[in-house]
């Protein structure tokens, strides 16, 4: 599944060490919280016990280890989990299926990471600070409340439009109940050869450019022209940019100025911005009566 994520486990090394420190005080859990969202079966919920996070860890592992292309680190390996720090610091949406055997922690088949900005220690950064200057975003919009989205999977039998739209749900109550101004997080585009991916680059950059107020730059270390010129042929450009991403778009999303080539994961990584209040009519009237209902 294509999601819009910062999915790649945290760095080593010097760029780390300054995003968060070794030991952080935990979220504390809720165990009584109701779910966001439920379509038959299938049911969206924050996790609401070390036990169902380790899940979501584990499940993460699975899909981005040994379905995709990350590369864990020994520790990683032998635990069979992806985790970091920010974990610690995060809630995390898990979806169930309800109709399968066992305690919730059995029956998880998706999750998405939500990290608000009032969760960060003082004077540290979003993990999507690594690739995008997402501080300075923050530093000029000091009345709104962000919400970074990352990490997000969905086991392959569940891929399908039911879990994007319960995964939506789920992140439109979360957005309701902490009144959330805007959303951000990066969406990978597999590769690593901006070349070859000039066509759906220059899409981004020509049809979705964010506006002075919402642009972002990535870090200049890092930075890739985002396509060569115009994009001459937008509909094949559109079909080849992944689904999630897809969805954004058409949400309202901008996306920010340069791309980050990551070559240990193989990815080109683009920025997404979503300001709550550009979110198109026609989805909040589609979510809102059932995403309003568990938001209270």
């Amino acid at each position: 599944m294509s999601v819009l994520h910062p999915h790649k486990p945290l760095r080593r090394g010097p760029t780390a060490l300054g995003f968060l420190p070794a030991r952080l005080k935990a979220k504390a859990f809720d165990a009584e919280m109701p779910p966001l969202g439920r379509i038959g079966d299938l049911e969206v919920r924050v996790a609401s016990s070390k036990a169902e996070v380790k899940a979501a860890q584990a499940l993460r592992y699975r899909i981005f280890y040994q379905e995709g292309r990350a590369r864990p680190s020994a520790l990683q390996r032998m635990a069979r989990l992806d985790r970091d720090p920010f974990d610690r610091i995060c809630d995390h949406l898990i979806v169930l299926d309800r109709s399968l055997p066992g305690t919730r922690t059995q029956q998880v088949v998706g999750t998405y990471r939500l990290l608000r900005q009032e969760r960060l220690p003082a004077g540290r950064s979003f993990y999507t600070a690594q690739e995008f200057e997402i501080d300075s975003l923050v530093a000029r919009h000091p009345g709104k409340r962000f919400l970074e989205l990352g990490r997000s999977c969905v086991l392959k039998d569940y891929r399908g439009k039911r879990t994007v739209e319960l995964l939506w749900q789920g992140i439109w109550s979360y957005v309701l109940r902490h009144r959330i101004d805007v959303l951000f997080g990066c969406a990978s585009l597999s590769g690593v050869d901006p070349q070859a991916l000039d066509m759906p680059l220059s899409f981004l950059r020509t049809n979705a450019a964010a506006p002075e107020a919402w642009q972002v730059r990535a870090v200049p270390a890092r930075y890739v022209a985002m396509g060569s010129g115009p994009c001459q042929d937008p509909r094949r450009a559109l079909a080849a940019l992944p689904p999630l991403l897809k969805g954004y778009l058409r949400l309202g999303g901008y996306i920010g100025d340069g791309a980050v080539v990551d070559a240990q994961f193989g990815t080109t990584d683009v920025l997404v911005v979503l300001p709550v209040e550009r979110i198109s009519a026609r989805y909040v009237t589609h979510y809102g009566e059932d995403a309003g209902r568990f938001a209270a």
